[in-house]
């Protein structure tokens, strides 16, 4: 599969498949390793919807954004090659869930208790050999889940530097002899997909607030996994947040926009790294009108969202202003839900954050309470129309 046939290979795949957890997933930093040392991780996503399905799983060989000050991972950085010897998934019935780093790391002896396990190919074979920058999903397998139950993937590789994701608020595992470590050195698939019925897929796609830092690891209580469980099962939904992602990354047209242009909708909440990193004020809304243009090009509606609050500096308030300002009144953008007046200290300080930078479990409750009640009738009109 070549780096230029990449659009063909996601439709390909999203033509079949959506995701079925409502977990962030994506490359947003990479590691290095001894090329000839093979290592085995695990990762869990709680399903969204039960039930007997195909699944597969997407993957990238491609970072998606840039992580801190881009100086060891930036934006579509292409890996070189590396090795799935063995890719298997299995089901666990229960992970403890909102719980702190201490208790994750402690959590490793629940990876013994796996069930159903099946090995996954990839047209076939049990290995296969990642080639430079590619894009490829495996064979289906099928697997029943209830709702809530744990998928785990468990990618047994080497490689001397591997796509992952640094921040993850998954549980994830490398074996380290008899046991299993919490450790976030393990190549994540891009996508849990499956063939489930479905009336249209919707795609988050922004920073960390989108993904969910601010909230306990594994809880599942991020502001668009709460809007997620409101609107219900017609619909798949995608969480493309990454930690320090920045309308820049997303709107230099790499993988990660590729992954969002294949939604029917798609929020797009962005701004706050561009404004810590100092980007100009007129660069940051020229990538945002870039951004939502590539998006319905593409055929998704897409909801545009203003910059959270998250307590900025003096010499950045204006220019977060003047950009909210931007997004509600340019003529650009179709709908926008404002998110500052739920999550601001107060009207006379809208820059300040109520709930945290990152909105904690109650911030995150507010936002999907607000997003449901303004877009549910809206919705419903949709959902007729796919």
């Amino acid at each position: 599969m070549k780096i230029n046939n990449e659009d063909k290979i996601m439709k390909n795949y999203f033509d079949i498949y959506s995701s079925n957890t409502l977990a962030g997933s994506g490359n947003q930093f990479i590691f290095t390793s001894n090329g000839n040392e093979v290592k085995t991780g695990r990762i869990f996503y709680k399903i969204y919807c039960g039930g007997r399905y195909n699944y597969s799983f997407l993957f990238s060989n491609v970072t998606d954004s840039t992580f801190a000050d881009g100086k060891i991972s930036a934006k579509n950085h292409i890996c070189p090659e590396w090795t799935i010897h063995r890719l298997r998934a299995g089901r666990l019935r229960f992970f403890p869930e909102g719980i702190t780093y201490e208790q994750m790391a402690a959590a490793g002896g629940i990876c013994n208790d796996i069930g159903d396990v099946k090995d996954v190919t990839f047209c076939g074979e049990k290995e296969k050999k990642v080639a430079k920058g590619e894009i490829f999903y495996s064979d289906p397998v099928e697997m029943e889940f209830c709702k809530g139950e744990y998928l785990c993937v468990e990618i047994t590789f080497s490689g001397t530097e591997i796509p992952c994701h640094e921040e993850s608020l998954l549980p994830t595992f490398i074996r380290n002899g008899e046991f299993w470590e919490y450790s976030h050195g393990v190549p994540v698939p891009s996508m849990v997909g499956c063939d489930r019925n479905i009336k249209g897929r919707i795609a988050f796609l922004g920073d960390s607030i989108t993904q969910g830092i601010g909230t306990p690891l594994n809880s599942y209580r991020h502001w668009n996994a709460l809007f997620a469980e409101k609107l219900g099962q017609d619909f798949s939904y995608w969480n493309l947040g990454l930690g320090f992602g920045r309308a820049e990354d997303a709107a230099s047209g790499g993988v990660w926009l590729k992954k969002a242009k294949n939604s029917d909708f798609c929020f797009v909440c962005f701004g706050v790294n561009d404004l810590l990193q100092g980007r100009r004020k007129e660069a940051i809304m020229r990538d945002l009108r870039h951004i939502y243009k590539e998006l319905t090009a593409s055929g998704a509606k897409v909801i545009m969202q203003t910059i959270p609050p998250f307590d900025y500096p003096e010499e950045l308030r204006k220019v977060w202003s003047d950009i909210n300002d931007f997004i509600k009144n340019d003529p650009t953008f179709g709908e926008v839900f404002d998110v500052v007046p739920f999550l601001r200290e107060s009207e006379e300080k809208p820059f300040n954050a109520r709930f945290g930078g990152h909105p904690n479990e109650k911030g995150c409750k507010i936002w999907a309470e607000r997003l449901y009640y303004k877009l549910k009738d809206k919705f419903r009109k949709w959902r007729t129309l796919l």
